[in-house]
């Protein structure tokens, strides 16, 4: 059975994976020190403000603390804008992560795809604003960069977008939950546009390396708009070992002596990405040029199940709106598993 989500390590067992696009660096040794140490407090409630995350989510964020909203990882604060602003009209763009569709049809929001085309590139152009316009959404999901494409929104288009927004009054969600793994990533955030009606989704599950913990946060356009969010969804959301380990994560990359910086592990992901790229387009695989710690892929062969066979597992994307049974997604990770993953290729190609 194809997982819904990438990462189904349980129902795949021993395998290499390749279908979840966490970070090849892996979690903090300081991290998992904080989550065992927080042990002691686990007999009492969370805090359910997230008092001492939040500050360091702030400075390391440069917002304001009454503008952040902490969740259960980035997938529960999608669940909680959509009950939040009960939206009847939205925007989404197909591919993209499927928890927008499913999260806006539980709120029973009427949803319009725009897609994205494989002969553009699967590029978000400038006439989606168009498309906002001639939908009247009360609120927008975007994706940058996109999953699971991989292609980034252009710095004009995004301030395009966040512009007609805030002038029709449009709640705008942007998921950057893996924009620090882009190269000069910054200068593609909402940051650089944002406004009353924007949010920015982040989460610690992918560059701090930290799925099984769920820990996500919003960065909202106006404390009004982080209130409605904040009131949103059960009150204790965040556990006291993801709470820890958030602000040990902080901690640590803050540290003088880190050398894992944003700028080093894109360089890193940047490299690996073009590693893969060049060999499997040698092998004469279809490769989307990506900005991000993922590739997608277009093959006739059934690669997901002639990896597996291999215990190596990789997304397969028939399940993404706007997608068919021959696309595939794959995480860049540390060189010594790219080559695993180069050379079964190889292998189920018989080349």
């Amino acid at each position: 059975m194809v997982s819904e989500h990438g990462g189904n390590i349980y129902a795949n067992t021993g395998v290499i994976d390749f279908s979840a696009n966490i970070s090849p660096f892996g979690i903090n040794e300081k991290v998992i020190r904080a989550v065992i140490d927080s042990s002691r407090k686990w007999s009492d409630y969370p805090d359910p403000h997230c008092i001492e995350l939040i500050r360091k989510i702030s400075q390391h964020e440069c917002m304001d603390e009454n503008r952040i909203v902490c969740g259960n990882g980035a997938a529960d604060l999608i669940y909680r804008i959509a009950h939040a602003f009960k939206p009847q009209n939205a925007v989404i763009c197909a591919p993209s992560f499927s928890e927008y569709q499913k999260a806006l049809s539980e709120a029973e929001c009427n949803i319009h795809n725009y897609t994205l085309y494989e002969e553009n590139d699967f590029l978000i152009g400038t006439e989606i604003t168009e498309f906002i316009k001639a939908n009247s959404p009360d609120i927008v999901f975007i994706c940058t960069p996109n999953n699971p494409t991989g292609k980034l929104i252009m710095p004009d288009v995004l301030k395009n977008i966040a512009e007609l927004c805030l002038k029709k009054d449009i709640l705008l969600v942007c998921d950057e939950c893996f924009i620090d793994f882009v190269s000069d990533g910054d200068k593609y955030s909402l940051k650089n546009s944002f406004n009353y009606y924007c949010i920015i989704l982040k989460a610690f599950t992918k560059f701090f390396a930290m799925p099984g913990l769920r820990l996500g946060y919003a960065l909202c356009g106006s404390e009004q708009i982080a209130n409605k969010l904040k009131n949103s969804g059960q009150y204790w959301s965040i556990s006291t070992p993801a709470q820890a380990a958030g602000i040990a994560a902080l901690d640590a990359y803050h540290d003088m002596d880190n050398r894992l910086t944003k700028e080093y592990i894109s360089e890193v992901i940047k490299e690996e990405r073009g590693y893969l790229t060049d060999n499997l387009s040698s092998l004469g695989i279809k490769v989307f040029s990506s900005d991000a710690n993922y590739i997608l892929l277009r093959s006739s062969l059934d690669l997901y199940g002639a990896l597996l066979k291999k215990n190596i597992l990789i997304r397969d994307c028939s399940n993404f709106s706007g997608l068919k049974k021959c696309f595939y997604r794959i995480a860049v990770k540390k060189h010594e598993d790219n080559v695993t993953l180069i050379n079964a290729v190889k292998e189920v190609l018989n080349v």
